[in-house]
């Protein structure tokens, strides 16, 4: 189920399910509820067998960039589910993403904007933190992965070679 909502969020791989208004469920801005839109979250991330037997339902809490200038409080109820292949060391498993990893409290889009704050914005880790709402050691690991990121890539010189 794809929604206006859903495109306004941006985040691939799961549906607004409803938005709850400020204030109605304890936080200052929107609650936003989702729901597992895509169907490679039911593969077993250690040996790549779709699941067909939910073990139970988990909701988390991953915090996000705000949207149209709010921070929204994310509510993803996703399914946890059971490995049935024999030879899989893993027996269960969560529902997970690419935006929105397995075990993660932020997604990928807001660690990578906390980093990038340091490393292009000229921002300090303390003030992206703040900025972001995440801690300084967050911002910290961010950083250095962005920095990683950053110099993996060829140098840009802005000249033309001649021959």
């Amino acid at each position: 189920m794809v929604n206006d909502t859903t495109l306004l969020l941006g985040l691939d791989g799961v549906t607004v399910t409803k938005v709850v208004a400020a204030g109605d469920e304890g936080h200052d801005g929107p609650v936003v509820h989702l729901a597992t839109a895509d169907e490679r979250a039911r593969c077993c991330p250690a040996c790549g067998t779709a699941a067909a037997r939910i073990k139970e339902w988990v909701t988390t809490r991953p915090r996000d960039l705000p949207v149209a200038g709010r921070r929204c409080a994310l509510r993803w109820r996703k399914r946890r589910w059971w490995c049935d292949q024999a030879s899989c060391p893993r027996q269960t498993f969560t529902e997970q993403v690419p935006p929105i990893p397995a075990r993660a409290r932020l997604t990928r889009r807001l660690r990578q904007a906390s980093g990038a704050a340091v490393g292009d914005g000229g921002r300090t880790v303390i003030q992206s933190a703040r900025d972001h709402g995440v801690s300084w050691p967050i911002v910290s690991a961010a950083f250095t992965e962005h920095a990683r990121r950053g110099a993996a890539r060829p140098a840009r010189t802005g000249q033309r070679a001649r021959h």
